[in-house]
């Protein structure tokens, strides 16, 4: 790599290691440790080095992939010492919080940005890893630059983690030049978390074959994560369908299929020739993917996520799972109960932007039952949502319910046939009590149209 001598000097004089960092680090701060591929670990080794100084101090962090908690929790025991939120939970934040020291931040994750740097939001210390410095002093945000731009005019304090493994994301608003980051720490290149692909099992494989008989040539995709997503994209590979882009929150390993397959374009309205996403996640081949190439063009998630944007792209196709649904067309997909398992990220705003595009369509699926683990076999479309559940899309904004059985159009259906499709879709097992669960809640009746 090719630096000017004072380019060079200035790196110099802003390079400290990863202890270093971590001293930094003072009682009642808020520390942001970054997102998606971008997490620290060097810097999250060297804090769990100083747990017995530690007080009072508030960790941040974004989507995380990482499936086992920070090296910073398990050095520590008490929420005095630090204390974590989460702004989209996963394996590791399910973990904490279930200990009782990770809190989910609820908020629309496009007005992420904006939280940081509102209403008494400010960081103390932003630390994130990116890619090595190029010869003209910027770093590489890596494929997340989703809300770090509100993260990073936060901060009173920058502090970046090189990782030669982090791939050169081509996009919008993706470099930082080493003159507004306050040290550089150069980490152990470790290498970046993968999510495997699980092969989907017989029940994704129907419901995915019910959401692929509806997509039409000429859409742009949003996919979620999971062995869905994953066979969502398989089937269209294999498809007739043509002409096939991208703009959604998550990029996943399914794009890179869809582009081995000659049916990712990028033919557009607007981004023409892109395939726009806010974070990745994946394995190898998906970062081996991205790195530098001219297709992928990640950017900030107010403009992702925006569903006036979402709603200007002809065909928009939105593809999420959820985790129960209720017969009045209420989803949750982040709570098992009160139980944090997720978060909402733009699920709302793609099911909004998709049905304001033209020839739109947003898919909400999940199997229609879940067997708990002492065998009891339990209906995911129930009369009404667990107590303590969140509503992840209102009844107002449902689409498509998609399970096994089948798909429920909601839009413009009244209570009574918004039950009846539902109970539709049901497993056969559970509709006969669907029907009584929901004649005594007065939004069903015999004479609306059908006797079961």
């Amino acid at each position: 790599m090719y630096r000017t001598s004072s380019l060079d000097r200035h790196y110099q004089g802003k390079l400290i290691t990863a202890d270093q960092a971590a001293a930094l680090v003072r009682p009642g701060d808020r520390v942001h440790f970054g997102l998606g591929c971008g997490q620290v670990v060097d810097i999250d080794a060297a804090l769990a080095r100083r747990a017995d100084e530690l007080s009072h101090v508030t960790i941040f962090s974004t989507a995380s992939l990482i499936d086992k908690p920070f090296k910073v929790y398990e050095a520590t025991e008490s929420n005095n010492q630090v204390r974590f939120v989460s702004a989209h939970f996963g394996p590791a934040d399910r973990h904490m919080s279930d200990a009782g020291r990770c809190a989910y931040l609820p908020m629309m994750f496009r007005e992420l940005p904006f939280y940081w740097t509102s209403n008494n939001n400010a960081l103390d210390i932003a630390c994130f890893q990116v890619a090595p410095m190029d010869e003209h002093g910027n770093f590489n945000l890596g494929p997340q630059v989703s809300d770090m731009w509100g993260v990073i005019r936060s901060a009173k304090t920058i502090i970046v983690e090189v990782n030669e493994n982090m791939p050169i994301a081509q996009g919008h608003q993706t470099q930082l030049n080493l003159y507004g980051v306050d040290y550089v720490v150069e980490g152990s290149n470790s290498p970046l978390p993968v999510i495997e692909r699980k092969a989907p099992t017989e029940t994704e494989r129907r419901i995915a074959s019910r959401v692929v008989e509806r997509i039409r040539s000429n859409s742009t995709l949003q996919l979620g994560i999971g062995g869905l997503p994953s066979c969502i994209g398989s089937l269209i590979a294999d498809s007739d369908l043509r002409n096939i882009n991208a703009h959604t929150e998550m990029f996943v390993d399914a794009y890179v299929d869809l582009f081995e397959a000659g049916k990712l374009t990028g033919n557009k309205r607007i981004d023409r020739g892109k395939a726009v996403y806010t974070f990745a996640g994946g394995t190898k081949r998906l970062y081996d993917f991205i790195d530098n190439n001219p297709i992928c063009c990640t950017a900030p998630v107010d403009y992702v996520n925006d569903t006036h944007v979402i709603g200007s792209i002809d065909n928009f196709v939105s593809i999420n799972g959820c985790i129960q649904v209720d017969l009045y067309g209420q989803v949750c997909s982040e709570t098992v109960g009160p139980r944090q398992i997720s978060g909402n990220g733009g699920q709302l705003d793609f099911v909004m932007g998709a049905f304001a595009s033209k020839g739109g369509q947003s898919f909400l699926c999940t199997p229609s039952t879940f067997t708990k683990p002492d065998g009891t076999v339990e209906s995911l479309i129930v009369p009404t949502l667990a107590p303590g559940s969140v509503v992840t899309t209102p009844r107002q904004a449902t689409h498509f319910i998609v399970t096994e059985y089948g798909a429920a159009d909601l839009k413009g259906k009244s209570t009574w046939e918004r039950a009846e499709l539902l109970i539709d879709i049901a497993h056969p097992k559970f509709q006969d009590e669907l029907v009584k669960k929901a004649e005594k809640m007065g939004i069903w009746k015999p004479s609306n149209r059908r006797v079961y």
